[in-house]
């Protein structure tokens, strides 16, 4: 416990709930079902409201890019593949509704390479759908820290 203490005097803090400047918030530009847009939803949920309309919202986070790809490479003489490389990326902006930037176009990646086999396609589908999943959530992680650190709106 004095170790956690001695941590605490020197600005050291365990990650948790993030303290936004703002506490309503519309989102756009996201595909209608996108998996990152749910989890930004949810995480969001625990400090900000998300509101439908920006005219509702102090800022408007907009989605100006959220994808996800999955590229061959490395694979044999054969033609069978034996590597991949998943990526998950989210370039956003953040404004008011007024359109005041706050945050300018910034872009968050996240990769991973993955060895792949074809005798063991069910297993790597499960671990693809695994880091894709970690890498969502590492990049909504940087996101809310950005906004976090977003200068104060008042009003």
């Amino acid at each position: 416990m004095t170790a956690l203490s001695a941590l605490g005097g020197c600005g050291f803090q365990l990650r948790g709930r993030t303290e936004l400047p703002f506490s309503r918030i519309a989102l756009e530009g996201f595909a209608p079902h996108s998996p990152l847009a749910a989890e930004i939803r949810r995480a969001l949920a625990q400090s900000a409201v998300v509101v439908a309309s920006p005219a509702q919202a102090q800022v408007v986070l907009r989605a100006l890019s959220d994808s996800r790809s999955r590229s061959v490479v490395a694979s044999t003489t054969a033609g069978q593949v034996r590597e991949l490389q998943l990526s998950v990326r989210l370039e956003f902006t953040l404004s008011t509704p007024s359109g005041r930037e706050l945050i300018p176009a910034t872009e968050l990646v996240g990769s991973r390479d993955m060895s792949y086999s074809e005798t063991q396609a069910l297993g790597k589908e499960y671990e693809e759908a695994q880091l894709l999943r970690a890498m969502q959530s590492d990049i909504v992680g940087q996101l809310m820290r950005r906004l976090a650190h977003a200068r104060p709106v008042t009003g």
